[in-house]
């Protein structure tokens, strides 16, 4: 392992950038290759696999484990690459110019391979108060695979006095973000020959009334902008994101799928948005196709949920967070993260502060900064100060 800090997070990202962990596929190596580099140090872990086998997350503990202590949380997947254009191989890690290049670099690898790059000073220090690594996988599906994580720490005997999510915010501190309600409604029409259209349901055009509707809605919520709200996007959003339907041109179409989702302000306030939704379709949409053919209709579920994170800027984990990061100030985001879910499932207060820039996540060549990087490293290294004294 590279001795200096800079290399040993250069060498530490460039292997987990090289794991393909797009959500899709199992992380399991990925995990094994972090599990194999805590070892090296003697440190133990603690492995949730999920029901398939193919997944996992860890929690690591390094300091006492009978003090309540903080949380460091990365999560290890990350987005698909097909489609986009990339100038080089995204799961090989790239440095021009100070920025290194790959997929997951900034979401959020780089946040990872900063905390073990920092495990040696961790253990020099002799920690009072314990730092936890909390690396979970899922994040990008809905955050599903910090849920099992959560539930075991909550059964824990002493529960952490904060946790750090190291989504990418240029290292500001967010003290909120807003919660999203994902759901899919399925439009069950009747096929007929096009020539005979009025003897059919037409399932898309009762899906387009549908999606109206939430464009309708959408302009409302828009114009209820809160005034000086400390969020880049003041108010809820909803969207509709994803259509299927139809066969053929000279077929009435008997299905289609809409997807549309709720970024609420509010802790409930998504699923309270998508839920009238269907409540609207259920009272306007569905009896005039039934009316049509009685085994017509629409089918709603739920496809992704999580909550708001709202944090009380004068909680202690906040004005830990800024002394940590050398700042005063605090925002909110409109993108979700782990953070609400430590806090609603484990109680847990939590804030998110991250190096990297959300604008780069997601995108071909995505890159972060080595100088935020850095950045990230000297937070890690007043964290453990703070531990090692208290």
């Amino acid at each position: 392992m590279p001795s200096s800090r800079p290399d040993r997070i250069r060498k530490l990202l460039a292997d987990l950038v090289s794991f393909d962990t797009i959500s899709d596929r199992t992380n399991l190596p990925l995990i094994a290759h972090i599990e194999s580099y805590l070892a090296g140090f003697g440190i133990g872990f603690e492995r949730i696999t999920d029901v398939t086998g193919e997944k996992a997350s860890l929690w690591v503990t390094i300091g006492p484990e009978d003090r309540p202590g903080y949380v460091l949380s990365g999560h290890t997947d990350v987005v698909p690459v097909v489609g986009q254009d990339w100038s080089h191989d995204p799961f090989k890690l790239v440095e021009r110019d100070g920025k290194l290049f790959g997929r997951g670099t900034t979401d959020m690898k780089g946040f990872v391979a900063v905390c073990l790059a920092m495990v040696p000073e961790m253990l020099e220090a002799k920690l009072n108060t314990p730092i936890h690594l909390a690396i979970s996988y899922d994040e990008e599906i809905g955050c599903v695979g910090v849920r099992p994580m959560l539930r075991e720490v909550a059964k824990k005997k002493v529960r952490p006095l904060g946790a750090f999510i190291g989504e990418p915010t240029e290292m500001k501190v967010i003290i909120g973000h807003k919660g999203k309600h994902g759901v899919r409604a399925t439009f069950h029409g009747l096929a007929r020959h096009s020539s005979i259209a009025p003897d059919g349901v037409n399932a898309i055009e009762y899906a387009a009334e549908l999606i109206t509707e939430i464009r309708r809605r959408a302009v409302k919520l828009a114009g209820e902008a809160e005034r000086n709200s400390l969020y880049d996007v003041p108010h809820s959003t909803l969207l509709t994101s994803i259509v299927h339907g139809g066969a053929a041109l000279n077929i009435v179409p008997d299905t289609c799928t809409v997807d549309f989702e709720c970024r609420g302000i509010g802790i409930t306030e998504s699923r309270e948005v998508t839920d009238a939704i269907v409540a609207w379709a259920k009272a306007e949409l569905e009896p005039a196709m039934k009316a049509r053919h009685p085994e017509c209709g629409i089918d709603f579920e739920e496809i992704l949920d999580y909550p708001a994170l709202d944090t009380r800027a004068d909680a202690a984990i906040v004005t830990l967070a800024k002394s940590l990061a050398g700042r005063n100030d605090h925002a909110k985001v409109a993108f979700g993260t782990e953070a609400s879910l430590f806090a609603s499932m484990a109680d847990i207060p939590s804030v998110v502060i991250g190096p990297g820039a959300i604008a780069q996540a997601h995108t071909p060549d995505e890159f972060v900064e080595m100088a935020e990087l850095e950045k990230c490293a000297g937070f890690v290294e007043k964290l453990i100060a703070h531990c090692a004294k208290t």
